[in-house]
């Protein structure tokens, strides 16, 4: 049945994996596996058409690194909309958002951006690690820079881990049997969220020189934390673009719906319906949670305030113990030591 899951156990797998036509986006969980090992494994993971287990097949090596950047992509999802009515909670059935990422929502824009970021980021940075024999550091980063210093160090691969997102994940959207604009609107949502890395790519220096001086600088080129990465994409998500598809010549393209919205750029979210309300639990809608139970903040006017939270159904009030950290003091040297203070706070929930 269905369960608010914000983790996953120790031995859960966890793919990122878009399956074809309505039934849309997988993370599929595999207890039953400890580690991708061999070709074999690739047989037995659910819901990859036949171009991914080939892929898996070709990259055994990797698809740990897509393991951990699905469950990087879970955890991402759950903190951006944890204020959020649709907290990005997980079921224990699949597609584990349930139906919210198939309706091509903005939820959904979201998840398919995060998903493929995350895949990108985590292969990306398994070459940096040394920990993959197909790819390491960017050895197109070399010699003297414009501004006088030496690259040198490990420059994330990011050409290799996006490479590796857009054949592993996109390669499904362009499978017969999807809908050609909800494919268009996640292929367009899976660019979105690798550009996301793209574009806050950063330069990391290091001095060298008598006492920590500038002398000589060596620099290397690093992605951005990917806490950084679920920001900006959470950003697109709040000025997500509601798009319809439309031929142009023998294209066809995706415009906004509203003629006097300005079009968007490959790095804006675009969806093709709104959201629900995501106020009531619906059992013929898996992923439709609902918000009773939900904790709220009775002073915010915001999304997370009790009203707007609650769809106003009211909230409850309790008193409930919690134990702080408290009066802490530097001891010389090094350590700090605190006392551990209880107080009573209220705690609201939705009725």
């Amino acid at each position: 049945g269905e369960k608010r899951d914000s983790t996953c156990s120790i031995i859960c797998l966890v793919y990122t994996i878009f399956s074809v036509g309505v039934e849309s986006w997988y993370l599929a969980k595999l207890s039953s596996v400890g580690s991708i090992s061999d070709e074999e494994t690739c047989e037995r993971l659910r819901g990859l058409i036949q171009r991914q287990v080939q892929i898996c097949k070709r990259s055994v090596e990797v698809m740990d690194a897509v393991r951990r950047g699905a469950q990087l992509a879970i955890d991402e999802c759950q903190f951006q909309f944890r204020n959020r009515r649709w907290n990005c909670s997980t079921l224990e059935t699949m597609p584990v958002f349930g139906r919210v990422v198939t309706q091509g929502t903005r939820e959904a824009a979201f998840v398919y951006a995060i998903s493929a970021a995350s895949v990108a980021f985590a292969v990306t940075r398994a070459c940096s690690s040394g920990e993959l024999e197909k790819c390491g550091c960017d050895r197109t980063v070399h010699g003297v820079s414009p501004e006088g210093f030496q690259w040198s160090g490990c420059s994330d691969n990011i050409a290799y881990g996006v490479a590796f997102s857009q054949s592993f994940i996109d390669v499904r959207e362009r499978s017969k049997g999807q809908s050609p604009s909800k494919a268009l609107m996640n292929l367009h949502n899976n660019e979105a969220g690798r550009k996301a890395i793209l574009s806050h790519m950063r330069v990391e220096c290091k001095c060298h020189g008598v006492s920590g001086s500038c002398e000589v600088k060596t620099c290397w080129k690093a992605m951005p934390p990917f806490r950084k990465v679920g920001n900006v994409i959470k950003e697109k998500f709040d000025g997500a673009t509601e798009v319809e598809q439309r031929k142009v010549g023998t294209t066809k393209v995706l415009v906004p719906r509203n003629s006097q919205f300005k079009p968007h750029t490959d790095e804006d979210l675009v969806y093709l319906e709104p959201s629900p309300d995501f106020c009531d639990h619906d059992p013929r809608t898996p992923g439709m949670l609902g918000t009773a139970g939900r904790q709220c903040n009775r002073t915010s006017k915001a999304i997370d305030g009790c009203e707007l939270m609650c769809c106003g159904r009211g909230f409850q009030t309790e008193e409930v113990e919690v134990v702080d950290r408290c009066s802490c003091k530097f001891h010389w040297c090094c350590y700090v030591k605190c006392k551990q203070c209880r107080k009573m706070v209220e705690m609201h929930t939705c009725r």
